[in-house]
């Protein structure tokens, strides 16, 4: 929840920290590691094993139990709260991090993220991002950070609405809705 609402960018040290990948190689080992599987490919993680390096520290590992602790509410506000309540100067360079972005969007991110966890297929997944990537598109916030980003390039985006008390459930439950039958996403036979 932590990436998602932040748009926090993990170091190779955190995501063999957190277990995204199992090993780091450098980027000069690489051909080195094609190579020795284009000729032999029965065993890649012994090839991997004899290339890696140590990815140094992970930095999110000290935030690590913080984050569990700040981003694991219901409702963006609950995690506002949280972060400001903790105080800490990483707590509050999150929260400053997050009132940047648009209020609409991090409703959606947390909703979106909520209900995909308790989804039970990739099938349902991948519905539910078709009907909100659409609607999402047609969004205020999401032409003004276009605008404001790529451009006009002043990121100074204005947000409508500019605050959390704003973005209503009704406004979220619009853009989650279900399509018709004819237009929602189904898998390929």
């Amino acid at each position: 929840m932590w990436l998602a609402l932040t748009g926090a960018r993990l170091k190779a040290a955190d995501t063999v920290f957190l277990g995204i990948h199992s090993h780091y190689l450098p980027a000069d080992a690489l051909d080195a590691f094609r190579l020795i599987l284009a000729a032999d490919p029965a065993h890649p993680i012994d090839v991997a094993d004899g290339l890696e390096v140590d990815p140094g520290e992970a930095p999110v590992e000290a935030h690590l139990a913080t984050i569990d602790r700040l981003f694991a509410f219901d409702t963006v506000e609950e995690i506002f709260a949280a972060l400001a309540a903790d105080g800490s100067d990483w707590a509050l360079a999150q929260l400053a991090t997050l009132k940047t972005k648009s209020p609409q969007s991090l409703k959606v991110t947390l909703r979106q993220l909520r209900l995909g966890a308790a989804m039970p297929s990739f099938a349902d997944n991948m519905a539910l991002e078709y009907r909100l990537g659409g609607r999402v598109v047609r969004t205020h916030d999401f032409q003004e950070g276009v605008r404001a980003v790529v451009v006009d390039k002043d990121n100074t985006p204005a947000w409508s609405p500019a605050d959390l008390s704003g973005v209503s459930e009704a406004d979220l439950d619009r853009l989650f809705a279900p399509l018709s039958e004819g237009q929602a996403w189904t898998p390929l036979d």
